[in-house]
Protein backbone atom coordinates (compact mmCIF):
# COMPACT_ATOMS: atom_id res chain seq x y z
CA UNK A 1 0.00 0.00 0.00
CA UNK A 2 1.06 3.57 -0.65
CA UNK A 3 2.39 5.04 2.62
CA UNK A 4 1.63 8.61 1.55
CA UNK A 5 -2.14 8.04 1.33
CA UNK A 6 -4.33 7.10 4.31
CA UNK A 7 -5.39 3.44 4.32
CA UNK A 8 -9.09 4.34 3.84
CA UNK A 9 -8.24 6.02 0.51
CA UNK A 10 -6.57 2.86 -0.74
CA UNK A 11 -9.54 0.55 -0.24
CA UNK A 12 -12.90 0.45 -1.95
CA UNK A 13 -14.73 -0.24 1.32
CA UNK A 14 -15.57 1.96 4.25
CA UNK A 15 -16.53 1.19 7.80
CA UNK A 16 -20.26 0.94 8.50
CA UNK A 17 -21.37 2.72 11.63
CA UNK A 18 -23.42 0.51 13.87
CA UNK A 19 -26.85 1.79 14.88
CA UNK A 20 -26.88 3.84 18.08
CA UNK A 21 -29.54 1.44 19.41
CA UNK A 22 -31.18 -1.69 17.96
CA UNK A 23 -33.91 -0.95 15.42
CA UNK A 24 -37.23 -2.60 14.57
CA UNK A 25 -36.62 -3.44 10.93
CA UNK A 26 -40.11 -4.90 10.49
CA UNK A 27 -41.63 -1.51 11.32
CA UNK A 28 -39.21 0.74 9.42
CA UNK A 29 -37.06 -1.43 7.17
CA UNK A 30 -35.29 1.49 5.47
CA UNK A 31 -34.28 4.90 6.81
CA UNK A 32 -31.71 7.32 5.42
CA UNK A 33 -30.66 10.92 5.57
CA UNK A 34 -30.15 11.74 1.90
CA UNK A 35 -31.08 14.29 -0.76
CA UNK A 36 -31.77 16.91 1.90
CA UNK A 37 -34.43 14.76 3.53
CA UNK A 38 -34.91 12.25 6.29
CA UNK A 39 -36.67 9.55 4.31
CA UNK A 40 -37.54 5.92 4.43
CA UNK A 41 -39.98 3.07 4.04
CA UNK A 42 -42.48 2.39 6.84
CA UNK A 43 -44.65 -0.70 7.08
CA UNK A 44 -48.40 -0.25 7.30
CA UNK A 45 -49.85 -1.00 10.70
CA UNK A 46 -53.01 -2.45 9.18
CA UNK A 47 -51.98 -4.20 5.95
CA UNK A 48 -48.90 -6.41 5.73
CA UNK A 49 -48.85 -5.95 1.94
CA UNK A 50 -48.61 -2.13 2.11
CA UNK A 51 -45.68 0.15 2.81
CA UNK A 52 -45.42 3.91 2.97
CA UNK A 53 -42.63 6.14 1.78
CA UNK A 54 -42.26 8.94 4.31
CA UNK A 55 -39.97 11.96 4.21
CA UNK A 56 -39.19 15.20 6.01
CA UNK A 57 -37.24 17.94 4.24
CA UNK A 58 -34.33 19.36 6.21
CA UNK A 59 -34.70 23.03 7.09
CA UNK A 60 -38.21 23.64 5.76
CA UNK A 61 -39.66 20.62 7.61
CA UNK A 62 -42.07 19.94 4.78
CA UNK A 63 -43.26 16.36 5.00
CA UNK A 64 -44.82 13.72 2.84
CA UNK A 65 -46.19 10.22 3.29
CA UNK A 66 -47.66 8.06 0.56
CA UNK A 67 -47.82 4.45 -0.50
CA UNK A 68 -45.09 3.18 -2.80
CA UNK A 69 -47.46 3.87 -5.73
CA UNK A 70 -48.01 7.52 -4.67
CA UNK A 71 -51.41 7.20 -3.00
CA UNK A 72 -51.48 9.75 -0.15
CA UNK A 73 -51.49 8.55 3.44
CA UNK A 74 -54.90 8.89 5.03
CA UNK A 75 -53.28 9.99 8.30
CA UNK A 76 -51.95 13.26 6.86
CA UNK A 77 -54.56 15.71 8.06
CA UNK A 78 -52.58 18.91 8.54
CA UNK A 79 -50.12 17.21 10.90
CA UNK A 80 -47.51 14.48 10.53
CA UNK A 81 -48.97 10.95 10.48
CA UNK A 82 -47.90 7.93 12.53
CA UNK A 83 -45.65 6.75 9.69
CA UNK A 84 -43.62 9.97 9.95
CA UNK A 85 -43.45 9.55 13.73
CA UNK A 86 -42.14 5.99 13.26
CA UNK A 87 -39.61 7.21 10.68
CA UNK A 88 -38.19 9.80 13.10
CA UNK A 89 -38.15 7.32 16.01
CA UNK A 90 -36.20 4.77 13.99
CA UNK A 91 -33.85 7.42 12.57
CA UNK A 92 -33.03 8.47 16.13
CA UNK A 93 -32.28 4.84 17.01
CA UNK A 94 -30.12 4.47 13.88
CA UNK A 95 -28.23 7.78 13.88
CA UNK A 96 -28.80 9.30 17.33
CA UNK A 97 -30.99 12.24 18.34
CA UNK A 98 -28.27 14.87 17.95
CA UNK A 99 -27.37 13.85 14.40
CA UNK A 100 -31.00 13.63 13.23
CA UNK A 101 -31.87 17.00 14.81
CA UNK A 102 -28.80 18.61 13.25
CA UNK A 103 -29.64 17.17 9.82
CA UNK A 104 -33.25 18.36 10.00
CA UNK A 105 -32.11 21.70 11.47
CA UNK A 106 -34.48 21.29 14.38
CA UNK A 107 -34.12 21.25 18.14
CA UNK A 108 -35.67 18.68 20.38
CA UNK A 109 -34.92 16.41 23.30
CA UNK A 110 -36.65 13.34 21.84
CA UNK A 111 -37.99 11.89 18.60
CA UNK A 112 -41.52 12.86 19.66
CA UNK A 113 -40.41 16.47 20.17
CA UNK A 114 -38.79 16.57 16.73
CA UNK A 115 -42.06 15.44 15.14
CA UNK A 116 -44.14 17.89 17.20
CA UNK A 117 -42.07 20.92 16.19
CA UNK A 118 -42.12 20.25 12.45
CA UNK A 119 -43.04 23.69 11.15
CA UNK A 120 -43.56 22.78 7.50
CA UNK A 121 -46.67 21.45 5.87
CA UNK A 122 -47.49 18.71 3.43
CA UNK A 123 -45.10 18.68 0.48
CA UNK A 124 -45.71 16.47 -2.54
CA UNK A 125 -42.59 14.36 -3.08
CA UNK A 126 -42.65 11.35 -5.43
CA UNK A 127 -42.12 8.10 -3.54
CA UNK A 128 -40.56 6.21 -6.44
CA UNK A 129 -36.93 7.27 -5.90
CA UNK A 130 -36.87 6.34 -2.22
CA UNK A 131 -38.78 3.12 -2.79
CA UNK A 132 -36.42 2.14 -5.63
CA UNK A 133 -33.41 2.67 -3.36
CA UNK A 134 -35.05 0.49 -0.72
CA UNK A 135 -35.63 -2.28 -3.29
CA UNK A 136 -32.02 -1.94 -4.42
CA UNK A 137 -30.81 -2.46 -0.86
CA UNK A 138 -33.04 -5.54 -0.57
CA UNK A 139 -31.48 -6.95 -3.74
CA UNK A 140 -28.04 -6.79 -2.09
CA UNK A 141 -29.30 -9.22 0.56
CA UNK A 142 -30.03 -11.77 -2.14
CA UNK A 143 -26.48 -11.86 -3.52
CA UNK A 144 -24.68 -15.14 -2.82
CA UNK A 145 -21.92 -15.14 -0.21
CA UNK A 146 -18.52 -14.66 -1.78
CA UNK A 147 -15.09 -13.48 -0.81
CA UNK A 148 -14.49 -12.24 -4.36
CA UNK A 149 -15.12 -8.60 -5.30
CA UNK A 150 -18.59 -7.81 -6.62
CA UNK A 151 -18.28 -5.14 -9.32
CA UNK A 152 -21.61 -3.48 -8.51
CA UNK A 153 -20.64 -3.15 -4.86
CA UNK A 154 -17.12 -1.82 -5.23
CA UNK A 155 -18.22 1.38 -3.46
CA UNK A 156 -20.45 -0.33 -0.85
CA UNK A 157 -19.48 0.00 2.86
CA UNK A 158 -17.83 -3.01 4.44
CA UNK A 159 -17.92 -4.09 8.09
CA UNK A 160 -14.36 -5.35 7.90
CA UNK A 161 -12.74 -2.30 6.34
CA UNK A 162 -10.05 -0.05 7.73
CA UNK A 163 -9.94 0.43 11.48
Amino acid sequence: MNAERPAWEQLSGARVLSPVQPRKLAKVPFVEMAEGRLQGVVSSGSDIERVYVSSITAGTHGYNCSTNNNRPCGGLRGTPCKHLQSLVEEAVLQYGLERVARYLRAEGDSAATLVRILSGGHESIPAAVVFSRFLRHLAYLELPDTSEPVAELHWFPSLGAVS
